[in-house]
């Protein structure tokens, strides 16, 4: 499984809590690329048709997982270091994983 897919389940199972920070999607994302230098690297449909995206930044290695709900607001739900992509093969039936 790739770190992509292997973060969206966890990720999908979140849920936004007053704790965490989330404002306006337009503007979460342009404080990603300005501050940090992180685009969307990947999208998924989460629980109650809330939109898991993950953004990560190919110079530095940061990264942030986002989660959207469907009027619009975004709240950031984890991020740090050394985001790497991966495209691992699936483990052949008779392997263990």
């Amino acid at each position: 499984m790739t770190l992509g897919c292997a973060v969206l389940l966890l990720a999908t199972a979140a849920q936004a809590t007053p704790a965490q920070t989330c404002a306006p999607r337009e503007v979460v994302v342009k404080r990603l690329a300005s501050g940090y230098g992180e685009t969307r690297q990947s999208i998924g449909l989460g629980t109650n048709n809330s939109m898991v995206e993950i953004f990560a930044s190919d110079e530095s290695g940061s990264w942030t997982i986002t989660v959207t709900s469907p009027q619009g607001i975004t709240c950031l739900i984890a991020s740090g270091q050394a985001f790497e992509t991966l495209a691992e093969a699936l483990p052949i039936d008779d392997q263990d994983a």
